[in-house]
């Protein structure tokens, strides 16, 4: 009875949630949890991600995680490359016909990533964002768990890993420290859930606050 409310006339205005964390987090499978979920109770949806959620990001996708060596400007350029595309092709026309998108990694994952495992400062990731993006996320589940916790499911689940993956412990640890501050700067906007609890549990949890958001906004 509860879940049949949500199955209501499309809104005026859209809602914007992005799911981030380290690799290996559990993220991608709470978006299509909460994707399946919207899916099935008839609610307007967008299941997108980035890099890759346009044909253009598609192929920045694959020279961002598969490529060789990459300068960390080059990178943080190419991100919000793929980012710009994204809002201007995607995301922004989804928003604006009361869509909701659900988002696996924005521009929080870039301070987190190319501002502190790069070491480029998130000053200017989020001069870059402002310039170019500014969209703001109504909703950020961050899924925190430890960097040796999320890169053993990396290799369990398919072995190779990507470029980023790659990367030395001390990086992932820059980078998961960096969700957790930014995090405790915007408690309006996070939740922080602990992705190392069992995904069914999660998947309650983030059900239960998506519900909440829609109904207050």
């Amino acid at each position: 009875m509860r879940e049949s409310r949500l199955v209501i006339a499309r809104r005026k205005r859209g809602l914007f949630v992005t799911f981030e964390g380290i690799e290996g987090s559990g993220k991608s499978t709470q978006l299509r949890l909460l994707a399946r979920r919207l899916r099935r109770l008839g609610v307007p949806l967008l299941a997108t991600r980035q890099p890759g959620g346009t044909p253009t990001g598609a192929r920045l996708r694959r020279l961002l995680l598969h490529s060789g060596p990459l300068d960390p400007r080059a990178e943080l350029l190419l991100m919000f490359a793929d980012r710009r595309q994204h809002l201007t092709e995607s995301i922004e026309p989804a928003l604006s016909e009361g869509t909701v998108v659900l988002c696996d990694r924005y521009t929080d994952a870039s301070r987190a990533y190319q501002g502190a495992g790069r070491r480029l400062g998130e000053e200017l990731v989020d001069l870059v964002h402002a310039r170019f993006c500014g969209r703001e996320p109504d909703r950020t589940y961050l899924f925190d768990c430890p960097p040796e916790t999320g890169l053993a499911r990396v290799t369990a689940s398919r072995g190779a890993k990507d470029r980023i993956e790659r990367e030395a412990l001390a990086f992932h640890r820059r980078v998961r420290s960096s969700y957790l501050a930014r995090a405790r700067r915007e408690p309006g906007r996070f939740l922080v859930l602990d992705g190392t609890k069992p995904p069914g549990e999660l998947a309650l949890l983030v059900a239960a606050d998506f519900d909440a958001l829609r109904a207050a906004t």
